[in-house]
């Protein structure tokens, strides 16, 4: 928690304007109870009608001020908790987009949205009951306990037992309660986990019949959670019904040991009143010490987990930081990922060298997905890449954005290693499209300027005829406005697929990668998607994935994979003479086209 505090800087006058507020509101109750022993003994005592009227008036005006300390300090404490949690959640997200792909591979999307959300409003209202309650209930537990004391030492007595009594069980319950909502946390991880792969793959839900398995799949993990979360809850409930015991117990004692007093003359009826008072306001500040206590045992947990995804460093800045630096530098260096400039001359030619790569998920490197793979690709060739699922294929291409980075070897583009070059730079050279194409909430015009948004109208519609998406857009009752539903649900596969490539092309980078980016485009359209990038690609560098051979026997080079490693490489008829493999792969697509053609 404390770490997380320089996020409240930028706002430290209203951080210390809060406090100050507190106080004043603080004060003006401490002097109630005094006030009314006043009234007491002066007022109804002494049948003095005129100082029961003086002094009320006075306790109105107290009141009032502290009405005003305590608006004062809602107001601040506010302002200063709402922009700290607002530039948490915004540095923790831009932390995020720095991930590589491995990075990503480590926290569940369930568990990311849990932190930007849940984890972050507990620490946000952490801060604000701190400036608020936290200085609030300390400061009147010491003024009461002193104006307590000077009232009547000897019925002190009863608050020396009380008070060292309560603050060990809140300690108890403290350390019970931290590990209760760190697991808590997580499994509302897993409940927003489940929640998010069931609304993403609905469709495949309905298709498949397996409502049925999905709401049992999210009854478990909701189970799970509720059983965590009344176990933390229960276990804190304790210290309200111990606290109002002591409570009530105190004031019984202080009653009975206090009314003797007053009988013998050694305090007075008001004096006892006023004492009686205190004791509450002391009890009750002790209460809610208590409650703030195990909102700080679930903040700090929620704490832990937010500077987790701080602390980690991305693959893409590993080389640039050492353990010594805090979480304050990692988050400083988020923009560092996009905005250095080590090598200012980027993607200049578009020649790509893979020297000896190998590349595995885990860091372990128990299960390797590429292995020593060596290939050179010269600038302006289209080189495309073909194997049996699982081969490696896509993992090879995302290894050159430094989507991923690879566990040996070295990636070089004309000549550089990438790791040399600034990423921001790499990434607006290097244009990938995937095959599951994603779409995001806006109009079609917008979809396709996501790269480029200053892009002109021209622009637009010059890339999306080189998708061949122009026609099919034009269509559509708004064109280029039409509103692109969720994930692109209002349009089908290859069209999805068309947009996707042409915000691609809009961009017009060094070098292609397409990764079975036309595999939902009938044959004719990807003949004439083909054409159109090979007027495009003119001297620029391609790389093709793709499944069906028509799409790449025009390609400078054809790499074969099989079990992540280069198997046979060369030109279609090189590889027809020379390739049992590639001469398997053709084969069989010949057969299923005769099958299809009866």
């Amino acid at each position: 928690m404390i770490r997380l505090i320089r996020y409240l800087k930028p706002y430290w006058a209203a951080a210390i304007l809060a406090p100050l507020f507190m106080v004043l509101e603080v004060g003006m109750d401490l002097l109630q109870p005094q006030l009314m022993a006043s009234i007491v003994n002066e007022g109804v005592m002494k049948g003095d009608v005129q100082h029961i009227w003086h002094v009320g008036a006075i306790m109105i005006g107290v009141a009032l001020v502290g009405l005003i300390g305590g608006a004062g300090c809602t107001v601040f404490s506010s302002k200063a908790a709402q922009n700290f949690g607002a530039d948490l959640r915004y540095d923790l997200f831009r932390h995020i987009q720095t991930f590589s792909f491995r990075d990503l591979d480590r926290v569940t999307t369930g568990s990311l949205i849990t932190r930007l959300t849940s984890d972050i409003v507990q620490v946000q209202n952490m801060v604000q009951i701190a400036l608020r309650i936290m200085v609030r209930s300390p400061l009147m537990l010491l003024g009461s306990i002193m104006m307590a004391v000077i009232i009547s030492p000897r019925l002190s007595l009863v608050l020396a037992i009380t008070i060292p009594l309560l603050l060990s069980a809140l300690l108890i319950l403290m350390r019970l309660s931290i590990p209760m909502f760190g697991k808590m946390q997580h499994k509302l991880d897993r409940v927003n986990t489940v929640l998010q792969e069931n609304l993403s793959g609905i469709r495949v839900v309905k298709a498949f019949v397996r409502s049925d398995y999905e709401e049992a799949r999210f009854e478990k993990a909701n189970q799970h959670y509720f059983e965590h979360a009344l176990k933390a809850f229960r276990t804190i409930a304790l210290h309200m019904p111990l606290m109002m015991l002591v409570l009530n117990t105190s004031i019984v004692a202080v009653l009975w040991y206090g009314g003797a007093q007053t009988w013998n003359g050694a305090i007075n009826v008001g004096q006892l009143i006023a004492y009686l008072n205190y004791m509450t306001q002391i009890l009750f500040s002790l209460l809610s010490i208590g409650s703030m206590i195990m909102n700080i045992s679930r903040a700090k947990a929620s704490a832990d987990r937010i500077k987790e995804v701080l602390n980690t460093v991305p693959d893409t800045v590993e080389d640039m930081v050492d353990t010594t630096h805090t979480v304050e530098d990692i988050v400083d260096m988020s923009d560092t990922v996009v905005t250095s400039n080590p090598r200012e001359e980027g993607v200049l030619k578009g020649r790509i060298s893979f020297e000896h790569v190998s590349f595995a998920y885990d860091e372990g490197m128990q299960a390797q997905i590429l292995n020593d793979i060596h290939f050179q690709v010269e600038a302006g060739q289209t080189v495309a890449i073909i194997g049996a699922t699982g081969s490696g294929k896509s993992s090879l291409v995302h290894l050159i954005p430094r989507l991923y980075e690879p566990t040996s070897g070295r990636v070089l583009i004309d000549g550089h290693n990438i790791k040399d070059m600034d990423i921001y730079e790499l990434r607006r050279r290097v244009g990938m499209v995937l095959q599951q194409a994603l779409l995001f909430s806006g109009t079609i015009r917008d979809n396709i300027r996501y790269g480029m948004p200053e892009a002109s109208q021209a622009e637009v519609e010059d890339a999306a005829r080189a998708a061949e998406a122009h026609t099919f857009i034009e269509r559509l009752p708004a064109g280029y406005d039409t509103v692109v539903g969720q994930r692109g649900v209002n349009l089908s596969g290859g069209q999805k697929q068309r947009i996707s490539l042409a915000r691609t092309l809009l961009a017009k980078p060094d070098i292609l990668i397409l990764d079975d980016s036309t595999s939902a485009v009938d044959l004719k359209t990807e003949a004439r998607i083909q054409q159109a990038l090979r007027e495009r690609m003119r001297h620029r560098t391609s790389i093709v994935i793709a499944q069906r051979i028509s799409s790449i026997v025009a390609a400078d080079s054809i790499i074969v994979l099989e079990n992540g490693q280069i198997a046979a490489q060369g030109t279609h008829d090189e590889l027809i003479r020379t390739s049992l493999l590639y001469r398997d792969i053709v084969e069989s697509q010949l057969r299923k086209e005769d099958v299809l053609h009866g």
